[in-house]
């Protein structure tokens, strides 16, 4: 049966490219110049009764709209097809409102619920592009985000139920898998980790010739080469999420699988007090910052501190800290960031949940137990007791405040060095004349080369070229202990297109390729020297309806009509079952327990009640 379908919708794609689509290019909305080769015919409207929908998406989804316009068609719409080439001709198109529904797809890179949805679906969010107005999904996706795991699981159940079968706000597809390969003869494949939401961590990853640690390069590959800046709160994006996590330190850290964990980060432990509204964190020092002099990672000498996490973290929630500021919606929940010196303080608060004091919270495991708070890093000494406690306040109960503090966004700058680089006004700041922080020209060789970096993190980026950018181990990061790096020097080679990186893994060019594609899982494992390994990720793929004035998909039976035609087993076969059914954003995140099933005719009959509707 499952040979059968796919071969239907094999032939139904064939038939799709070879009539092709008359649909409005990029410059027909913008109103710009189309050159020959782009069609600027207008779509043709259905003759007859049906109901006639506008699907939008890029070429990159073509598998998915052609099996998503077969199943359309045969519940008895009428499905034009707007296909752009990439996605920045697909925006142009949905900005001029030219689509009823789009695919569209959200990797939830924070491993947090709230953040799977606040942006996409509460009214005015950041990438909420229908949009969705609803004020009762406002309401339960605030009332989640002040609770704990173990209580918004029902929240969130209630939440997925208004938002996909109540409304059909959305149409869910399915859930893809994450993937990595890793050359078996070179590195030992057990210190490469593949995590949900954090980007690959470094420190952990050995040579099987562990003589090599010391001298050779790990060399591994990323398809961007323009960097967006290497301040970790001016980019959240694909260019510098690997760097940024490896470059700079945070207060915690996420599991593999989305855990929150004090482990290789700057605080010893940390406590969410009664209210969950307080967070605490203990600092560690064995933590400076590294710099680079001659090109050569050295140790700077100053101490990463509780004066620099709140620099940072206050810069993080700020929009106007800084000029192109990408990432402070993620960090809006906090209120404050404080050194706590009261060491009363903390034996008078307890831990949320428990009758455990916060001070026995963040003492546990300590070699020293907390003899005095410090405000200044200078006068820090564990050994002897002294240490530094930072307090973060969120303006409402927010548990998952702590998912955004593992985001690299949240690592931890050094405010003395910063404050010397942006000496700029940020109102009046030029780009052309004015140098920020990080900026990718301070780095990149040649006249321009001039890296006044300093890192938190177990690695520093040395220097960068057209070609690749390269880093080495801070030699005072955590220096003694299993969390210090263990190769020295490592390689980020820039290569765009995903078969030449896979070619490189395998003339052994590059060691570990992050991500692999679906289509290129059998060419990995039958490598005799390559290790796949696959985990269930946090991307989900789903449809988007027009909701704007005027759209005829404000209608809810007709959005339940097209959720109701969308069977997500044939999209699963035809991605050869390397996808997972989803029923929202939340789906890989939360088991809500809600599932979509899918009812042979409740489309057609959805479809029948809205054209009763529409007739009076």
């Amino acid at each position: 049966m499952k040979k059968r379908i796919l071969a239907a919708l094999l032939c139904a794609a064939m038939m799709l490219t070879a009539t092709g689509c008359n649909v409005k290019t990029k410059d027909d909305v913008t109103g710009g110049s189309t050159s020959s080769s782009e069609t600027t015919s207008e779509s043709t409207t259905a003759s007859g009764d049906k109901v006639t929908i506008k699907l939008l998406t890029t070429s990159a989804n073509e598998t998915d709209a052609n099996v998503i316009r077969d199943q359309l068609t045969k519940a008895g719409f009428n499905v034009e097809l707007n296909m752009q080439p990439d996605y920045s001709s697909s925006q142009a198109q949905e900005a001029a409102g030219n689509f009823d529904i789009e695919i569209s797809g959200w990797t939830t890179v924070t491993g947090n619920p709230d953040y799977a949805v606040k942006s996409l679906f509460k009214t005015g969010g950041d990438y909420n592009k229908s949009p969705v107005a609803d004020s009762e999904i406002d309401a339960l996706i605030e009332q989640a985000g002040t609770e704990t795991p173990e209580e918004y699981v029902s929240t969130y159940a209630e939440f997925e139920k208004k938002l996909v079968e109540e409304n059909a706000y959305i149409v869910p597809l399915y859930t893809s898998y994450k993937a990595q390969a890793v050359n078996t003869t070179v590195l030992v494949p057990e210190s490469v980790h593949i995590s949900k939401s954090r980007s690959m961590k470094w420190e952990d990853i050995e040579f099987v010739d562990s003589s090599k640690n010391e001298t050779d390069p790990l060399l591994l590959t990323q398809t961007l080469s323009t960097l967006t800046s290497l301040d970790p709160i001016k980019g959240n994006d694909g260019s510098i999420n690997m760097l940024n996590t490896n470059m700079y330190v945070r207060l915690v850290n996420l599991t593999d699988d989305d855990q929150i964990t004090s482990e290789d980060s700057l605080s010893y432990n940390h406590a969410i007090a009664e209210g969950n509204q307080e967070y605490y964190f203990i600092l560690r020092d064995d933590v400076n910052f590294a710099k680079v002099e001659n090109k050569q990672a050295v140790d700077s000498g100053e101490m990463v501190g509780a004066e620099d996490v709140v620099f940072s973290l206050e810069r993080a929630k700020d929009s106007n800290s800084v000029p192109e500021h990408r990432t402070y919606t993620l960090h809006e929940s906090m209120d404050t960031i404080e050194i706590v010196t009261d060491l009363a303080a903390l034996d008078a608060q307890k831990v949320s949940g428990s009758d455990t004091t916060v001070r026995a919270a963040l003492e546990e495991g300590l070699a020293t137990p907390i003899s005095e708070l410090v405000a200044d890093k200078t006068a820090v000494d564990n050994a002897a007791g002294k240490y530094q406690v930072v307090k973060v306040t969120t303006k409402e109960p927010f548990p998952q405040v702590l998912n955004y503090l593992a985001h690299q966004s949240a690592g931890v700058v050094s405010k003395n060095q910063v404050e010397s680089i942006n000496t700029w006004d940020v109102a009046t700041y030029d780009r052309n004349t004015d140098i920020g922080y990080g900026d990718q020209s301070v780095v990149t060789e040649g006249s321009t080369y001039d890296n006044h970096l300093m890192a938190s993190g177990p690695y520093i980026l040395l220097y960068k070229n057209d070609y690749e950018v390269v880093f080495q181990a801070n030699p005072a990061y955590m220096p003694g202990t299993d969390s210090a790096p263990r190769i020295k020097n490592i390689t980020v080679k820039f290569i765009a297109d995903n078969d030449a990186a896979l070619s490189a893994l395998r003339s052994g060019e590059v060691h570990c390729l992050y991500s692999v594609p679906e289509t290129k899982y059998d060419t990995v494992e039958s490598d005799p020297n390559l290790q796949l390994t696959k985990i269930e990720a946090n991307s989900v793929s789903y449809m988007i309806f027009n909701l704007r004035e005027g759209s005829q998909m404000n209608n809810v039976t007709l959005r339940k009509a097209v959720l109701a035609a969308i069977n997500q087993e044939d999209l699963i076969a035809v991605h050869a079952g390397q996808k997972l059914p989803a029923y929202s954003t939340l789906s890989p995140l939360v088991d809500t327990g809600n599932k979509l099933v899918y009812e042979e005719g409740k489309a057609q009959e959805l479809l029948a009640q809205y054209q009763a509707e529409i007739a009076g």
